[in-house]
């Protein structure tokens, strides 16, 4: 047969798929589609190895537990129902809000409510970081610690409608980051504290205008807020270089009555006291660091301590040397040293013990060169007459009062605040003259509980006042200063006792500690079970997260 002739139709080319070289040929079956079972993907596990890693020993920290199981394992993110929104009491002082903010992480802090007007577009963040520092290096600078110095840069920066900011603070340096959010690039601006002095008039200031501020009532613009800030870095101090000198010689003469001195013993006490204070203001002109100022202020009472002890007088030499170390222990530098110790912040801790260190180092060598050469002349030093020999409870109570009025006068502290401070100190010799000459409680727990009492009473004023807690503090535990221990620690290390000698002064180191620790603790008591005014209960403060070595 003649096949057929091909019409237009049938000679129309052929798809791509008909030239393909995976196209099968004519005549040739379609090959069957193999099965997937056993893949031979490069991520697949080999035959013989299982997927289950080996069994974990009985008792290891990598193995789950007996009652863990994967269908119900907890979420490994945020739940469904969202974590629970941190609510704080807007009426609590603003010191203990920004303190559980700060324990909170950055991702769950609750979204701020900018309490400060800010620019159109948004707040200025450069100048608000700089106005943060400034603040933070005033706080810093007049010896405040670094847990309220945070918590005072992060309520400046939250205020002004910065949320996710991270204040740090170290012995000498602030530092301040803002990020945006996750995707931004972070805004880091320092600052260096070159110079520090106790001023807590100025203190007060700054911590006025911080919760000033931080309140909802009152509108403090950025320009605002930096002229105010100008005015109290340019404010005078409230009290004269004379009347500073005046008050370190009579706090000289009362500590020296508080440890059994008379009259005699009083103006000795005092003049030394203010010539010590005036060739330290000497050295300080002529640039010498502060080891050598210590070293200096210290001599004058102990050689009116030795010209005491060569006269024919039958005066209390030692209640004279006494009455100058009291002046002279930095008491202040030591409580904000351990609470930052107590708080975490261990490397401002470190810096801060090391100082007072180094101070009570000059301390001993001025001393300890004098006590030398009145040995040398043969003086009739006496290390055992006990400091508390002569109990005269209503003049040494009044001495201890006196002390501490001294104390607030060289803090520069406000006028109004000098009579609570007063009674505080008062209260406290009171409070260890109780429980250490009347229910022979050891010295060490007795400074410690009346430490304690001046942490108390000195947070619940400052808390009332929303105002700082160092004035209301610093100057009431002066009476407890272990003043006598560390003359008579010195002085049995120049009689080459050093046996007795180490044991003394660590006595008068357990007693430092104690207060420091009572002052801290007594704080702490305060905020937990006080009712802040106007609040409905205490407010929530997270713990620091613990670290035993994880």
């Amino acid at each position: 047969m003649v096949p057929e002739a091909e019409g237009p139709e049938d000679r129309k080319p052929q798809s791509d798929e008909a030239h393909s070289a995976f196209t099968p040929p004519p005549g040739v079956g379609q090959p069957d589609v193999p099965e997937e079972d056993h893949p031979s993907s490069e991520f697949a596990v080999p035959a013989g190895i299982g997927t289950e890693g080996p069994a974990e020993p009985e008792g290891s920290a990598f193995a789950p537990p007996r009652t863990y199981s994967a269908k119900s394992s907890p979420p490994a993110f945020t739940p469904a129902h969202g974590i629970p929104a941190v609510r704080l009491t807007k009426d609590a002082p603003w010191q203990d809000r920004m303190r559980a903010m700060l324990r909170i992480p950055v991702g769950e802090r609750p979204v701020p409510e900018a309490v400060q007007r800010t620019e159109e577009g948004g707040p200025a963040v450069p100048r608000v970081l700089d106005l943060t520092l400034r603040i933070g290096e005033l706080l810093l600078a007049g010896g405040e610690g670094a847990e309220d110095v945070e918590a005072a840069m992060f309520a400046i920066s939250r205020s002004y409608g910065l949320d996710r900011c991270e204040p740090t603070v170290t012995f000498t340096l602030l530092s301040i980051t803002y990020q945006p959010s996750l995707v931004d690039d972070p805004v880091t601006a320092n600052r260096t504290v070159r110079r520090r002095g106790t001023d807590y008039t100025r203190l007060a200031a700054v911590y006025r205008l911080v919760q000033d501020i931080s309140s909802e009532e009152i509108d403090v613009s950025l320009e605002e807020a930096y002229r105010r800030l100008a005015e109290i870095r340019r404010n005078r101090h409230p009290y004269p270089g004379w009347t500073l000198t005046l008050a370190g010689g009579l706090l000289a003469g009362a500590a020296s009555v508080l440890v059994g001195g008379d009259v005699l013993v009083f103006l000795a006490a005092a003049v030394s006291a203010m010539l010590g204070d005036r060739l330290a203001w000497l050295c300080a002109g002529r640039g010498l660091p502060e080891f050598y100022q210590f070293v200096a202020a210290a001599m004058p009472s102990a050689a009116m301590g030795v010209a005491l002890t060569l006269s024919p007088l039958d005066v209390r030499a030692s209640a004279v040397i006494t009455g100058g170390l009291f002046a002279l222990i930095p008491g202040r530098a030591l409580v904000s040293g351990v609470q930052d110790g107590l708080t975490g912040f261990y490397i401002t801790a470190a810096a801060r013990l090391l100082e007072v260190g180094y101070l009570v180092v000059g301390i001993v060598i001025g001393v300890l060169s004098v006590l030398y050469l009145g040995l040398a002349l043969d003086a009739g030093l006496n290390p055992e007459t006990a400091i508390h020999s002569v109990e005269r409870p209503v003049i040494q109570t009044l001495a201890a009062m006196a002390l501490s009025l001294c104390f607030a006068v060289m803090l520069q502290q406000e006028r109004d605040t000098v009579l609570l401070v007063t009674l505080n100190g008062g209260v406290a010799w009171v409070v260890y003259g109780a429980l250490a000459d009347t229910a022979n409680v050891p010295p060490v727990a007795a400074t410690a509980a009346a430490a304690g009492l001046v942490g108390l009473f000195g947070q619940v004023l400052s808390r009332y006042r929303f105002a700082s807690a160092l004035p209301y503090v610093t100057a009431a535990i002066g009476p407890l200063l272990p003043g006598s221990a560390t003359y008579f620690g010195l002085l049995e290390i120049a009689r080459n006792d050093l046996n007795a000698g180490l044991a003394s002064l660590s006595k008068a180191a357990a007693l430092a500690l104690a207060i420091a620790i009572g002052v801290n603790l007594g704080g702490e008591i305060s905020r937990l079970f006080l009712r802040v005014p106007g609040a409905e209960g205490p407010p929530a403060r997270r713990a620091a997260k613990r670290t035993r070595g994880f």
